[in-house]
């Protein structure tokens, strides 16, 4: 016969007190591991809370600066009295400038258009703009950029004339962009009825009526976004734009969402740039500069050749949001767009991201929640920054 097993004969000669002993710690150990439990169920509990409240904060937060950019927008075309609505200019009065202009008159003309800044026509300062014809260097004081519409259009150089008067004449009615943030084919395409209805050149249309409507410029230029930092603009009768180049860039203020004048500024090293939207547009652009931590050019226009030729944060700001477009590796915007994102009218995906969709669309990238971001983050509740912009100011391509 076999020898019984010894452990259970072991465990037997234990003393009770020590078997005891076990049986507790065990029940012990048990307990403790409830507890854990609880506790990391609560604190699950409580970060989901908080996020949701963050989220739920952000949320209204974004939907008083919507309240505050079309209470400004509404204010402004109550106050900015445009005064007379010009007569139409048709064909008669373009022929009309045209043997004006044949006649030595262009001055006249320039001044007719209403283009000139200074308030009156000043005839004498508008004839000694023109006496210098082509000259790249000749500024006149209208927002139009000589140097700029020469170095586009050589052919104007090449004819002779003095390059306002010719848009005037004709740059207008082929579209032609008279500065590098007044786009003419944007422009036109949101504006084109009334432009038909006043025949006006689309620059001359927004000195005279449009700035004062409200309307965008540019696809980097909204009205309603400046007019929140820009409040000396009210009670003032000077256009957005004009305002912009004269004193708000300098003054850091940012023309449009999805452009950050402090970031873009931190990425030029010792460079100074007096308008850095200029510089952007002129060259930074070009050099993969990014005017946002979420907006990188060099990867827009390798992914998007079909907008080849065109700078990428305009076309991205223009053509996001029916085309699905995305601004960066870190951002989709087509699943945004299909997760019910740009819900505001004419948003690109990314501007409605900024504006509120990180609130209401929720999760931005691939396994990066925003809600658990915000609970790891909560000082980005302070500043209205989205957890995407937040941990790609971090991650940098290539960082």
């Amino acid at each position: 016969m076999s020898s019984p097993d010894p452990a259970p004969r072991a465990l037997n000669a234990w003393p009770k007190s020590v078997q005891e002993k076990i049986e507790t710690l065990t029940a012990r150990q048990a307990a403790l591991r409830a507890e854990v439990q609880r506790a990391q169920s609560d604190e699950a509990l409580t970060r989901a809370r908080l996020g949701a409240a963050l989220m739920d904060a952000l949320a209204a937060r974004c939907e008083a600066e919507a309240r505050a950019r079309g209470g400004a927008l509404a204010h402004w075309r109550a106050q900015a009295i445009s005064g007379q609505r010009p007569a139409r200019r048709n064909r008669y009065r373009r022929r009309a400038e045209k043997l004006v202009v044949r006649l030595g008159g262009g001055p006249l003309v320039v001044a007719a258009s209403g283009l000139w800044l200074s308030g009156g026509r000043q005839v004498s300062a508008i004839a000694a703009y023109v006496g210098r014809g082509v000259d790249p260097t000749a500024q006149p004081h209208a927002l139009f950029d000589q140097a700029f519409y020469l170095e586009r259009y050589p052919d104007v150089a090449a004819a002779g004339l003095c390059p306002l008067v010719h848009y005037i004449l004709q740059g207008g009615a082929e579209l032609r962009d008279p500065h590098p943030l007044f786009n003419a084919r944007f422009y036109v395409e949101h504006n084109r009825i009334d432009l038909g209805e006043t025949g006006l050149t689309p620059l001359e249309h927004y000195m005279r009526i449009g700035a004062f409507a409200g309307l965008d410029p540019h696809p980097l230029f909204r009205t309603d976004h400046y007019l929140t930092q820009a409040v000396d603009l009210f009670g003032a009768r000077e256009a957005p734009l004009a305002h912009f180049l004269r004193v708000g860039a300098a003054s850091g203020l940012s023309p449009h969402p999805l452009f950050e004048p402090t970031y873009y500024a931190s990425q030029l090293g010792g460079e100074v740039a007096a308008n850095p939207l200029l510089h952007f547009l002129l060259e930074g652009s070009a050099r993969g500069l990014k005017p946002n931590p979420l907006f990188d050019p060099a990867w827009f226009a390798r992914t998007y050749p079909d907008f080849a030729g065109q700078e990428a944060l305009t076309a991205f700001a223009w053509r996001g949001r029916d085309a699905g477009l995305s601004p960066g590796p870190w951002f989709d915007g087509g699943a945004h767009v299909a997760k019910g994102g740009t819900s505001g009218e004419g948003l690109d995906p990314l501007t409605d991201y900024l504006w509120g969709g990180a609130w209401r669309v929720g999760e931005s990238a691939p396994g990066l929640h925003t809600s658990a971001y915000l609970v790891a983050h909560p000082e980005l509740a302070a500043t209205g920054q989205t957890p995407l912009g937040h941990w790609a100011a971090r991650n940098p391509p290539g960082g």
